[in-house]
């Protein structure tokens, strides 16, 4: 699925919207989605030494949007929004700088109600760079309420 369709499901936009591409999808269980990191980027400002970092934070995130587009790709949750709720077992492994594909790869563990738990992995290539287990409410989209 590229950009247009992903814009379907989730509700963020430039320049929070951290997944480019989803290539593949078995519903309700698990994803993979790519960022393409580019010096362009807001948040790729120069760092040390002339690096061009995807900051670790951006790559939990970006693990967080994947999670929240399987769920809300369902039709049973049409009309919902994702709200990150926690954030447990994190760890970043290696940088990820411009020019690097990142692949996000996301299953869900369990899903109860209104809450879901994630387990994600951000790779470039064969290496893992940040891993992390998380969560998710689901609540009613709002903005219906105000137009």
């Amino acid at each position: 699925m590229d950009i247009i369709e992903i814009k379907k499901v989730l509700p963020h936009r430039f320049p929070f919207l951290l997944i480019d591409r989803v290539i593949e999808v078995e519903p309700m269980k698990r994803v993979v989605a790519i960022k393409n990191i580019t010096v362009n980027e807001v948040f790729s400002q120069e760092y040390y030494g002339g690096l061009y970092p995807m900051q670790g934070v951006l790559q939990v995130e970006a693990m967080a949007q994947t999670a929240a587009f399987l769920i809300l790709n369902s039709e049973e949750n049409k009309g919902q929004l994702a709200y990150f709720s926690n954030i447990e077992h994190v760890r970043f492994r290696t940088p990820a700088l411009a020019g690097d594909q990142l692949r996000i790869e996301v299953e869900l563990v369990r899903l109860r109600a209104r809450a879901g738990k994630f387990k994600g992995c951000c790779y470039i290539g064969d290496k893992k760079t940040c891993e992390a287990v998380f969560s998710c409410m689901l609540a009613p989209d709002q903005k219906s309420s105000f137009m």
